[in-house]
């Protein structure tokens, strides 16, 4: 039940990304520079003081930043890429995007690596992947191309963050150091962004809920629990980050749900949830085979 309640609270807390970035950008109350830049410093704070409160007494003064230069980068560009099309997509659209490219992304990397499908599991693809072409085909309630294009690019930029930290044995401490290792560029991005807009208070509150509840504390829950939970069940519970995106999005914002986008959500998570319970079921036979 321990289990169930924080998952359930860090998918909460994921999909609360989505809607703050909307509730800010959308409104004009920030720039995607300025909502940036407060995000990864509000991250980086608040990841560094659940390192510190963590660690041993004896150990807490030898700050260690952890991470690597190429994840910080890969955040850095999900980041970047997350707020700027959030200036043009709902909060439902751009989630359900931002899932789908992070899981095709994982997907194609493992097939590059020698990764060999099975015929469920390439069809499952091909579901999403048609969904998600036609959520983003041409028509009245197609969401901007620009911004379909930045929220895709941000889904690959995390499906490499991902990639990269497989095996961490200290993965918040790794995320709370590529955070760390950001702020140099954070701190150019509130510059340049104060340059070109003012931001408001209310802005200022959600860019910084962003990155102390939704992305410092909620990624501290999830890394707390990801050990009680087998991958096929991780993989199955973030399916639901979209559909609470969409649910905060309606309640808080007041975004409608067009038919092309709950036709598109059925297809990209049924696809993905198909290909991950294929994937499962080859590997648990593959492992049973002597």
């Amino acid at each position: 039940m321990r289990v169930a309640v924080l998952a359930t609270v860090a998918m909460i807390a994921f999909a609360a990304n989505s809607v703050l970035a909307r509730l800010a950008l959308g409104a004009g109350d920030m720039s995607a520079m300025g909502y940036t830049s407060v995000r990864l410093i509000s991250g980086a704070v608040t990841l560094a003081a659940i390192v510190y409160v963590r660690r041993p007494k004896t150990g807490r003064f030898a700050m260690v930043v952890s991470g690597s230069w190429w994840g910080a980068a890969a955040l850095l560009g999900y980041a970047l890429a997350f707020s700027i099309a959030y200036l043009m997509l709902g909060a439902a659209t751009g989630a359900l995007i931002l899932f789908a490219s992070v899981q095709i992304g994982m997907l194609a990397w493992a097939i590059l690596k020698g990764d060999r499908p099975s015929v469920p599991e390439w069809l499952g693809l091909g579901v999403a992947l048609v969904a998600l072409v036609f959520l983003v085909a041409p028509g009245l309630v197609a969401p901007p191309l620009l911004g379909t294009v930045l929220m895709v690019g941000a889904g690959l930029c995390w499906a490499a963050y991902s990639v990269m930290g497989r095996g961490s044995r200290a993965p918040l401490d790794d995320t709370a150091g590529n955070f760390i290792r950001c702020l140099p560029i954070a701190v150019v991005l509130a510059i340049a962004g104060n340059m070109t807009h003012t931001s408001t208070t209310a802005g200022l509150a959600h860019a910084i809920a962003s990155g102390a509840v939704a992305s410092g504390v909620g990624y501290a829950i999830w890394y707390a629990v990801l050990p009680g939970l087998t991958r096929t069940s991780a993989a199955f519970i973030q399916l639901t980050v979209p559909a609470i995106a969409a649910a905060g999005g309606v309640v808080f914002i007041g975004e409608q749900l067009t038919g092309r986008l709950l036709f598109s959500s059925a297809g990209i998570l049924g696809g993905v949830a198909l290909a991950l319970l294929a994937a499962n079921q080859r590997r648990a036979k593959a492992s049973r085979t002597p």
